[in-house]
């Protein structure tokens, strides 16, 4: 898939965006955004409480949402019912070393690839497609 003009960077598993929110405003526009592609959000693991909870440890902000579109987990998991394994999918919200926050989705192509299934090829883009359009919602950095 071509990179999109608004990603400030593509790794090899997944899309990443520098915004001008702040965490806690990424994190209410990422959810309104997935919202209009037909995800929600199962969970909310914020990794610095965890980690300052558990092992004493300071770190900035980081949160993961793990995002599911009920319709498009339905058709997966009808072709590959121990696909739920790879699921949710992930997009993180982070406050990086320069204090600049970092909104990243997973790529639904390269996970998929370990199920080695190419009748999943179609809906792993689907879904790559309507992340993109998630971060695509959010102002980034120029």
């Amino acid at each position: 898939m071509e990179r999109s003009p608004f990603m400030s960077e593509h790794h090899h598993y997944g899309y990443t965006l520098r915004t001008t929110l702040g965490v806690a405003e990424a994190i209410t526009a990422v959810t309104a955004a997935l919202k209009t592609e037909g995800f929600g959000v199962l969970t909310t693991i914020d990794v610095q409480s965890t980690l300052r909870q558990k092992l004493n440890l300071e770190r900035n902000p980081y949160i993961i949402l793990g995002a599911c579109n009920p319709q498009l987990v339905s058709e997966a998991l009808e072709v590959e019912p121990e696909l739920g394994l790879l699921l949710p999918c992930n997009v993180i919200v982070y406050t990086d070393a320069n204090g600049d926050t970092v909104v990243s989705a997973i790529d639904p192509e390269v996970l998929f690839t370990v199920v080695r299934r190419a009748d999943l090829t179609a809906l792993a883009q689907e879904v790559g497609v309507r992340l993109q359009r998630v971060l695509a919602q959010l102002p980034g950095v120029v």
